[in-house]
């Protein structure tokens, strides 16, 4: 189907580009970013979960963090 779009034109210079880059054309570029957008997503797909590694370190120094001259002796190892 023919149809006109009205598009930004830096929008467009960039799809152009896109679509050039990867040995398509404009039109396929187009109906390939449509679909992707109306897709529906995918039922039971997960997102990525962060796993963060524990590790044991030593105790940390008994300071008073509202002291800041204790806090630069902990700093310098006084």
């Amino acid at each position: 189907m023919k149809t006109t779009l009205n598009l930004n034109d830096r929008v467009l210079h960039l799809a152009k580009r896109r679509a050039a880059r990867d040995g398509i054309t404009l039109t396929r570029f187009v109906e390939d970013a449509l679909r992707a957008r109306l897709a529906e997503p995918r039922g039971g797909a997960r997102g990525y979960r962060l796993k963060l590694e524990t590790v044991t370190g030593k105790a940390p120094p008994n300071v008073d963090v509202a002291d800041r001259n204790a806090l630069y002796d902990v700093i310098d190892g006084a």
